[in-house]
């Protein structure tokens, strides 16, 4: 470790699961972490926990530069690291999805991230390194069916990720994509929501499959195989922060690893068919 302010980590979306597994697994390793959220109550509950937490929206422009410069005003204008963490997905079919809604996918998962990115980088352009990870998912590269504003959120995601992986080469500052599959989180109780609030089930041609759907999403525990917990995200972000190359990118559970492979040696015919039974 060098010292404290090169260390120091800002991440988004620390109210529980994935977020908050990576900020308890990098304080325990000595980062210093500035764990984020959206709800007042959840930044109380982590200051009252010993985090440095702080109050930042994706969706809220004002929130994110003053939780960035509050950072920086911290650490003396620098920052290590950089975890985009927080997103939520919109269940149902693309046919059913309504621009407002498809624009609020994109707006938590995509424009925030990005204006919360593009905040950061001119200050680990500075200091002349930094390392920027992108938590993406399995459908930033391989699309199912019902799941059409999250794929494309994180499709999308991966592009602006992989360009700027380019456009930042040799300036010392590394991006990185991590590519989770199913983790026990609170992900699916939060796209139930969304699903109720944004999708007329009984509207729908998909109907019967969207009832389905929805037991699937109020299923307590694993709802899938090869589940496993947000800590196994949080070591690949250990990974990314301390590997002095780091990959590019990270895959997390089975699935990732098998999807990533197949569709290497797959055709597209053959591989849509694997996905819509999966």
């Amino acid at each position: 470790m060098t010292d404290a302010p090169q260390r120091s980590v800002l991440i988004t979306g620390c109210s529980s699961g994935i977020g908050l597994a990576t900020a308890r697994m990098l304080r325990e390793r000595g980062y210093r972490v500035f764990a984020t959220a959206r709800k007042a109550e959840d930044v109380a509950r982590l200051q009252d926990d010993g985090y440095e937490s702080l109050r930042l929206d994706l969706d809220d422009s004002d929130s994110i530069r003053e939780a960035v410069d509050e950072i920086l005003l911290r650490t003396t204008g620098t920052l290590y690291g950089l975890f985009n963490n927080g997103a939520w997905g919109q269940p149902g079919a693309v046919e059913d999805l309504k621009r407002h809604v498809l624009r609020a996918q994109f707006e938590t998962n995509l424009f925030g991230t990005l204006e919360l990115t593009n905040r950061v980088i001119p200050v680990m352009r500075r200091q002349g390194y930094g390392r920027i990870i992108m938590n993406s998912s399995v459908l930033g590269f391989a699309a199912m069916p019902m799941r059409g504003a999250y794929n494309a959120s994180k499709f999308a995601l991966e592009g602006l990720s992989d360009t700027l992986r380019q456009e930042l080469h040799g300036t010392g500052i590394h991006v990185v994509l991590v590519e989770p599959g199913p983790i026990e989180t609170r992900f699916r109780a939060n796209s139930l929501k969304k699903f109720i609030e944004n999708i007329d089930i009984d509207a729908s041609r998909y109907r019967e499959q969207y009832l389905r759907t929805l037991e699937r999403l109020k299923t307590e525990g694993p709802a899938v195989p090869f589940t496993l917990p947000p800590e196994a995200v949080a070591r690949k972000v250990v990974l990314a922060l301390e590997k002095r190359r780091p990959q590019p990118r990270y895959y997390v559970t089975v699935p990732t690893y098998l999807f990533g492979y197949l569709k290497r040696i797959l055709g597209t015919r053959a591989m849509d068919a694997i996905l819509r039974r999966v």
